[in-house]
């Protein structure tokens, strides 16, 4: 089977599976512009030269999801497929390249993109929207630890594991959700959370700056996302929904990452 090429755009904060361990949602740009989501990925269990970063192009092994009904679900045809890391799209020009990909069908109206994501014949799952007016970046608290049943899970996977493996340190739960509140083009005012990885490292790198202090931590997360990336920055939200709620929630979207280039100015003047 030929290997597909995919431009990583997407990486999810980690999350226990009760069924597969520790597991990282990837999604991201096929060539030719269609998005595609790869799950399951051990991605921390994977030997260094293929652990991905964000805007690198891999080739690897994928298979339609059986267990997912979404349109976009692949997963890798195993556990332990080779990723072959073979480009990286860097900044240049202010993400010349990376727009070429990930610009190329923009939603700026939420209702009309539920609407897709309801649709049986579409059931859009992956997406770029551009929200219009972005009004507040904040955490909500949450439960601290994995839930016992993905304790009793991960105790139960950790069993049938080799004494090398077992030294492997579960990702810590983050005890804050973080969330974007914003209206699209219509006016319509949404509240959505944030999954990116780079969200919870963020979190953990500034808590460990200032010496375990959670609020001085959530206000430097917060600098980032609000003040930076909204005000200054030409913000987009990659928006993906997730199997369980997709028919069921009224908006089944959360965003799974950003896009954040420098405002093009001269486009502006015209």
């Amino acid at each position: 089977m030929a290997l597909t090429r995919v431009l990583i755009t997407v990486k999810t904060y980690p999350t226990i599976s009760t069924k597969y361990d520790e597991l990282v949602c990837t999604a991201g740009f096929r060539e030719d512009g269609s998005w595609v989501r790869i799950y399951p990925v051990p991605f921390r269990k994977k030997p260094y030269h293929e652990q991905y970063k964000k805007y690198d192009w891999i080739e690897l092994d994928l298979m339609k999801s059986t267990s997912d009904f979404r349109p976009e679900s692949f997963r890798p045809k195993t556990l332990d497929s080779e990723i072959k890391i073979v480009g990286h799209l860097d900044t240049r020009n202010n993400w010349a390249e990376r727009k070429k990909y990930c610009l190329n069908h923009v939603y700026a109206d939420l209702t009309a993109l539920i609407a897709e994501a309801k649709n049986k014949k579409i059931c859009r799952s992956l997406a770029v929207f551009k929200p219009t007016e972005i009004l507040d970046f904040y955490a909500e608290s949450v439960e601290r630890e994995w839930s016992k049943k993905q304790k009793a899970a991960l105790a139960q996977y950790n069993l049938f594991e080799s004494i090398k493996e077992q030294k492997f340190e579960v990702v810590k739960k983050l005890p804050y959700r973080f969330k974007f509140r914003f209206k699209d083009a219509i006016g319509t005012e949404s509240n959505l959370m944030i999954e990116d990885w780079e969200t919870g490292q963020l979190f953990w790198n500034c808590l460990a700056r200032h010496e375990g202090n959670e609020q001085k931590a959530i206000e430097d997360v917060r600098k980032k996302y609000y003040d930076d990336f909204a005000k200054t920055k030409d913000l987009h939200f990659f928006l993906g929904t997730t199997a369980q709620f997709h028919n069921v929630a009224p908006n089944p979207f959360i965003i799974i990452g950003t896009f954040h280039p420098k405002i093009d100015r001269q486009l502006k003047l015209f």
